[in-house]
């Protein structure tokens, strides 16, 4: 009688999530315009984790900017690890990509951040990155430093994977901040002057 039951329950336990927590895989990606640009992707485990991997697949044999990564614990910003280059995480990177494979992550909310090397990160995500106060250098007009060849790599485009975890959303840059909002601000007083 109980196998039973339980046989009837599962499915509808799967067919509409109540309950049940399956870790999934997540891609963004985009352009980064300056040198000095860090892109960051929050996520979360709900359970703690033993296959927890986030890389970039970008590079493409330096059609694009050589990427750095980092992990950081939420809420505390504490560094969790940096990559410079690993292109053994994933079928699809090549030489310069970069990321992180965890064997074991405890539940809770992280934040994964690429920016082009060598702009470094420091030990906790809420102080400044290696070229913070640097003039901006758009990526198109940059010579990288690690690439000996200023030629090829001015690709601005990034790709991120992350694989095992719960749910994940890149976060703005303050600067889209500025102007979402600002964007907002003038609709509503459009709307305000058409009721009057």
């Amino acid at each position: 009688m109980g196998t039973t039951l339980a046989r009837r329950l599962i499915p509808i336990a799967l067919a509409c999530g109540c309950g049940i927590a399956a870790a999934a895989d997540f891609t963004f990606s985009g352009n980064i315009q300056y040198n000095t640009d860090v892109v960051r992707i929050d996520f979360t485990l709900d359970n703690d984790s033993s296959d927890v991997r986030v890389w970039t697949d970008s590079f493409n044999n330096g059609d694009n900017f050589d990427p750095i990564t980092a992990l950081w614990s939420l809420p505390s910003g504490a560094k969790v690890g940096e990559n410079d280059d690993d292109d053994s995480i994933a079928p699809g990177q090549t030489y310069y990509d970069s990321g992180l494979t965890f064997a074991s992550l405890p539940a809770g909310n992280y934040a994964f951040t690429i920016a082009a090397y060598d702009n470094f990160a420091p030990d906790n995500l809420n102080d400044p990155f290696g070229f913070a106060g640097q003039t901006p250098v758009p990526i198109a007009s940059w010579c990288q430093p690690a690439s000996d060849n200023c030629l090829n790599q001015k690709g601005t485009f990034w790709r991120v994977n992350l694989s095992g975890v719960d749910s994940a959303a890149p976060v703005p840059e303050p600067a889209a901040w500025l102007l979402m909002m600002a964007g907002l601000g003038a609709t509503a007083a459009f709307a305000r002057r058409r009721r009057v």
